[in-house]
């Protein structure tokens, strides 16, 4: 039996421009964290006393003999791919599906990883990184950057590049003390399911072609937050200052990004004191994150008291195997 544990992430600036159609051409970035919240991938091969040959539970339940039947997309592909058999797999997760946390490329990373140690084989960082993406933009043809997966395999707080030549990760060189009055001046509240990403990311795409000033402008705001982060004479409420402005940006970028609900709720927490903010992911509903002073906090959390305040804390370690029972018989 193998159980991996991948993070979920948060992506404050440069979203967009992980997109290839951007990045091959103008070159992109984005400066993002993943955060102690976690999605488990449980992987064992189904013992032979069953009519069914895979047995899958995640939202809902599949007992299939063929894989070929499998309605998930990712679970389908990415099982015919590996050459996967006889499986049954458990998806758990300590925040919802469609929240615009990167919640299926975290999925995505998990289960490779687990596929990966059931075969008995170690797979790197990159690697889960660069399967994930083939998974969900080739094999499953879905829309959208590169970015979260990226950001599930590897985990920390990073700024990672992208040119037509791939990606590097680099992590934001950060003290300990700063890094942690950064987490706490950071709320998160849940506003309801948004949309499938995969819908919003096409209609994104389409917008981005004629959109390529703003994204060069969101592009150019990675640079400035990554200074105002590592600087320690800047003042980190430059960085919530700065969270508003990228996300009138990328408002204007497409019409599926935000909604008026959601547009009132942000204005709510602006008026209680939040220096600035932003949808997570794709658009449409999810998460709204905002940068707020300490002693404005109470304040924001009664203007927001008809959604769930969810507290986090950063985390570094990516996605990892946290048990690994090898089948001796398999």
């Amino acid at each position: 039996m193998i159980i991996t544990q991948t993070p979920f992430r948060m992506s404050f600036f440069g979203g967009g421009t992980d997109f290839p159609s951007f990045y091959r051409e103008h070159g992109g970035a984005v400066l993002s964290t993943s955060f102690d919240k976690y999605c488990y991938v449980t992987v064992r091969h189904l013992p032979p006393f069953f009519e069914y040959k895979t047995h899958l539970t995640y939202s809902k339940e599949e007992k299939v003999s063929s894989v070929a039947d499998i309605r998930h997309p990712a679970i389908r592909n990415a099982m015919e791919w590996l050459d996967m058999h006889d499986i049954r797999l458990t998806y758990e997760s300590d925040l919802p599906a469609r929240s615009g946390l990167g919640t299926s490329s975290s999925f995505a990373v998990g289960m490779l990883e687990a596929f990966y140690a059931l075969k008995g084989q170690y797979a790197d960082k990159r690697r889960l990184a660069d399967d994930a993406i083939y998974l969900e933009r080739t094999l499953c043809a879905e829309s959208g950057g590169i970015q979260d997966q990226i950001a599930a395999a590897f985990g920390g707080m990073n700024r990672i590049n992208f040119s037509r030549d791939g990606y590097s990760v680099n992590p934001v060189i950060i003290s300990p003390e700063r890094k942690r009055r950064l987490n706490r001046s950071l709320m998160l509240f849940f506003t309801g399911f948004s949309r499938f990403s995969s819908d919003i990311q096409k209609g994104t795409e389409l917008s981005m072609k004629d959109k390529s000033a703003q994204l060069m402008e969101m592009y150019r705001l990675v640079d400035e937050a990554e200074q105002v982060l590592v600087s320690d004479e800047r003042s980190l409420d430059e960085f919530g200052r700065l969270l508003d402005y990228t996300w009138r940006l990328k408002r204007g970028i497409s019409g599926g990004i935000s909604t008026d609900t959601i547009d009132g709720q942000y204005g709510r927490a602006l008026e209680a004191g939040a220096l600035g903010g932003k949808l997570l992911g794709a658009g449409g509903g999810g998460f709204l994150l905002f940068y707020v002073p300490e002693d404005r906090q109470e304040a924001v959390r009664e203007a927001m008291k008809d959604l769930l305040y969810v507290p986090f804390k950063f985390e570094n370690d990516g996605t990892k195997v946290i048990h690994y029972s090898p089948e001796e018989d398999a």
